[in-house]
């Protein structure tokens, strides 16, 4: 079969090394799940509110929820955007797109209207899958609907739905005819695809394939020691790709392990289900731990069951990193991937001073990593450089995005991270920064562009440039700075501004935590705004007393 159009498959030199050596094995997600169900029917698979499946059941369960989409129209190859929450059901509808042939595009709740507009109308979706218990989920997908033509179908979870748009439909009706084998897609065909980062402007889509992400998966699972005894808490959005494959749900269903399925991600859920379900694994970001750690050091919940504790997303400060273990008292593993796939991880038998001090290293013999200048020269290890890298699981390209394929792929397939790292000679990677625009506000990436735009279409704003400040918690905050155009009263507040982009349907944490005004931004020779003399000017205003900004820039 002729590839997806607007994916760019691996080329066939490659491909076949990575079959010859056994990384890719013909194995489609649908297949995965079904071989786990064989080996542990009556094991629990997934743990989610009032939901506790065993294998056997989320397996037959897969089965109806795929033939109920296909009797629905959702064909091979369709797209289908999913926005869900961390339910049980999540993986059942992803696992029945999976063996349907479709393809899920992953979105997350956070996602509003305009995002979730975006990722429909570019992948062409036949469908949207939204929480039905929540009435604002629901309207979103009935605007998406709206505003695209190609959305003919909006599936509900969480209760039967009563509603006379004839393209709503119940999760629960679409399990009512009798299930029946459906085809298996062939593995090296695109099985989902992911969100960028969205470093430039709305994030864009990332195709994985069967083959690339399951062999992510299994090494995953096997460096981080999962097996049918783990018990993975999932706090994080789990359609993030560190809580699916880092190695999270798909992972812990691979080995036989369950699945937790946390509703928030806050200490007061989380640590009961942790005693309860008696939880062995869990994945943090570093606000998230910050926040656990000062939990567990005044609280009296048991999580003596705890046997590994991840930390990725953004950087974990060593101060962190060696306060963990202490607190929560399980080793840390500190993990540093990306949707688009390389996977680094510190190894469960690491010194003390490789798990605190670096962001391990790539799962793959065949990872490619390169570390080099502004020039493309390579640097020596232990000198800072820009990440480039390709591999048996990272992208060629972006989805139906050719000119920024150009850009961020060389000539050679090697894919620009946007990543600042130092090698060392061990080959662990040290992370230092963004390259990019990119703001990376407690593991959720900002993107600068796309802000600028929401806040240049206000009538009284003439420019606008979005940085990253230091934030002692979440690592990073955004910072809006904006000159206004006219003279006229009343001008527009900070606070004006912030409800007006968060007005224009954005997720909430897009949304500029601080505004600050000046006359003028910085330029180039050319024009351009100056960003980095943009960035230690507003660096500056945070570390002196008051000023008028004005005169700073």
């Amino acid at each position: 079969m002729s590839p997806l159009p607007g994916f760019t498959p691996f080329p066939p030199e490659r491909a076949r090394r990575y079959r010859e050596l056994g990384y890719w094995r013909s194995e489609s997600h649908g297949a995965l799940l079904r071989a786990s169900a064989t080996t542990w029917p009556d094991r629990l698979a997934v743990i989610g509110g009032a939901d506790r499946w065993t294998y056997a059941e989320l397996d037959a369960r897969v089965d109806a929820t795929a033939t109920g989409l296909v009797d629905n129209g959702v064909r091979a190859r369709d797209r289908v955007v999913v926005a869900l929450p961390n339910t049980a059901e999540f993986v059942e509808v992803v696992f029945a797109l999976f063996r349907s042939g479709a393809l899920p595009v992953f979105a997350l709740p956070a996602h509003r209207e305009t995002e979730l507009t975006h990722f429909a109308a570019l992948g062409e979706a036949v469908a949207v899958v939204v929480d039905g218990t929540d009435p604002a989920a629901v309207d979103r997908a009935v605007a998406v609907a709206d505003r695209v033509p190609s959305v003919r179908r909006i599936v509900l979870t969480g209760a039967t739905v009563g509603s006379s748009d004839p393209r709503v439909t119940g999760l629960a009706d679409l399990r009512a005819a009798p299930p029946r084998r459906l085809p298996e897609p062939d593995a090296d065909e695109v099985a989902f695809l992911q969100l960028s980062g969205g470093s430039t402007g709305i994030p864009k889509l990332i195709p994985r394939t069967h083959d690339d992400y399951l062999y992510s998966v299994r090494e995953s699972a096997r460096i981080c020691g999962l097996g049918p005894d783990t018990v993975q808490l999932v706090v994080l959005p789990v359609a993030h790709n560190f809580p699916m494959s880092s190695p999270g749900i798909l992972g812990a269903l691979h080995a036989g392990g369950t699945v937790v399925l946390a509703p928030d991600p806050s200490p007061t859920t989380c640590f009961p289900l942790i005693e309860a379900e008696r939880v062995t694994d869990v994945a943090l970001v570093p606000p998230l731990a910050l926040v656990w750690t000062a939990a567990a050091a005044s609280g009296t919940r048991d999580l003596s069951s705890l046997r590994l504790v991840q930390v990725g997303g953004a950087k974990c400060t060593p101060e962190l990193a060696a306060r963990i273990p202490q607190t929560l008292g399980a080793p840390l593993q500190q993990v540093f991937g990306m949707a688009e796939g390389l996977v680094n991880y510190t190894r469960l038998d690491d010194p003390d001073d490789v798990v605190r001090l670096t962001q391990g290293r790539p799962i793959s013999p065949d990872d490619e990593v390169r570390v080099v200048d502004d020039e493309d020269r390579d640097v020596p290890d232990g000198a800072e450089g820009h990440l480039l890298t390709r591999g048996p699981y990272t992208i060629c390209g972006y989805y139906r995005a050719d000119e920024h394929n150009a850009r961020v792929f060389t000539p050679d397939g090697f894919y620009r991270t946007g990543d600042r790292v130092r090698r060392l000679a061990d080959g662990n990677l040290v992370v230092e920064g963004r390259a990019k625009d990119q703001i990376n506000r407690g593991g959720d990436k900002i993107a600068a562009e796309e802000i600028e735009d929401h806040l240049i279409a206000h009538p009284r704003v003439h420019d606008a440039a979005v940085v990253a400040v230091h934030d002692a918690f979440l690592g990073e905050r955004s910072c809006a700075v904006v000159v206004l155009r006219g003279t006229e009263d009343p001008a527009p507040s900070a606070a004006d501004l912030r409800a007006f982009v968060r007005g224009r349907g954005v997720a909430d944490f897009k949304v500029p935590d601080r505004v600050e005004f000046v006359d003028a931004l910085p330029a180039t020779g050319v024009g351009k705004t100056h960003r980095s003399d943009l960035r230690a000017a507003v660096a500056g205003w945070f570390r002196a007393p008051a000023v008028d900004h004005a005169e700073v820039i």
